[in-house]
């Protein structure tokens, strides 16, 4: 991947595409070009063809979706399969019409049955029935998976795709509705501690257990695979170690120095009961994660602490 090559972006504002963008230019990569949803509507065919006969990258990184956690998935799932559908088809198919050398397609765990074995491998895929709180988000995003292999089988396009385990860190979303578990509980026991409430209402049981990787280890993984993979069939990117809810709110706790009660609402859902990845492949190849999950919810509270002017 030269350094003068011409690099597009999408999603180039929210955390996974702002994280790509710090480790590109970190490694030397200048020419990237970035469109703001208000320039540029992913969901237009029309718009997205001409961006791309007029930009011709040649390096895509497709990190743009429509995101949210389960309340978001399940309130708006219309907008999660048709958003999500629109933008993929609409950037994929114009990286094969402008000849683009290689595109990174980037899903999420959520993609593997709700009930697959653990941990998740690659293999799993279409092996069983989905959660059903996100599952419009999920077909979408396997939709792209299988675009990508397609485009590849049929035209050889030489298009890749790597599924995230969730994420936090650096430019997370910290919606009070809207936003992954991670970032919900740091916002929340934040408050909790400056207001000084006696106790933090936590969705679910609090035993559902998830893996989580700092946004920049990923960043450092696609890195790593737009360098070194360049086969069909999807990448895994993870840990590869899991905490329960429970376990990651007292970790939060602990870290905000917040001393009330963390009480779990049951009678709301857990979601998916176990979301571990094998992270088997990506090793193999050569990459692992440098970012140990006490560190990085450190760096992450210290960070959501500065922009919010709790300091």
């Amino acid at each position: 991947m030269e350094q003068i090559a011409k690099l597009y972006i999408a999603g180039h504002r929210g955390m996974v595409g702002s994280g790509l963008e710090r480790k590109l230019r970190k490694e030397g990569y200048h020419n990237i070009v970035k469109r703001t949803s208000a320039e540029l509507d992913l969901r237009n065919q029309q718009a997205v063809n001409e961006f791309f006969e007029k930009e011709k990258p040649a390096y895509v990184i497709l990190a743009a979706a429509k995101v949210g956690g389960i309340h978001a998935n399940n309130t708006y799932r219309a907008e999660f399969i048709y958003d999500n559908l629109m933008i993929e088809a609409n950037i994929i198919h114009a990286a094969y019409l402008n000849k683009v050398t290689k595109l990174l397609f980037l899903g999420s765990s959520c993609i593997y049955p709700k009930m697959a074995p653990q941990p998740l491998k690659e293999e799993y895929l279409l092996s069983g029935y989905l959660e059903s709180t996100n599952q419009p988000y999920a077909i979408a995003k396997i939709a792209g998976i299988e675009m990508c292999d397609s485009y590849r089988a049929q035209y050889g396009c030489n298009f890749i795709s790597a599924m995230p385990t969730n994420l936090y860190g650096t430019n997370d979303n910290y919606h009070p509705e809207n936003s992954h578990v991670l970032p919900a509980l740091i916002r929340r026991i934040v408050l909790a501690k400056k207001n000084n409430e006696p106790n933090v209402t936590i969705w679910g049981t609090g035993t559902p257990r998830r893996e989580f990787l700092h946004v920049d280890d990923l960043a450092d993984a696609c890195y790593f695979l737009l360098q070194n993979y360049n086969e069909k069939g999807l990448v895994n990117i993870g840990c590869g170690t899991d905490v329960s809810i429970k376990e990651l709110a007292m970790l939060i706790a602990e870290e905000v120095g917040y001393e009330g009660e963390l009480v779990f609402d049951s009678t709301k859902p857990d979601g998916t009961p176990r979301k571990l990845m094998d992270i088997t492949k990506i090793n193999s190849i050569g990459w692992s994660p440098q970012i140990e999950l006490k560190k990085g919810i450190k760096i992450t509270i210290e960070e959501f602490l500065r922009k919010n002017n709790f300091n």
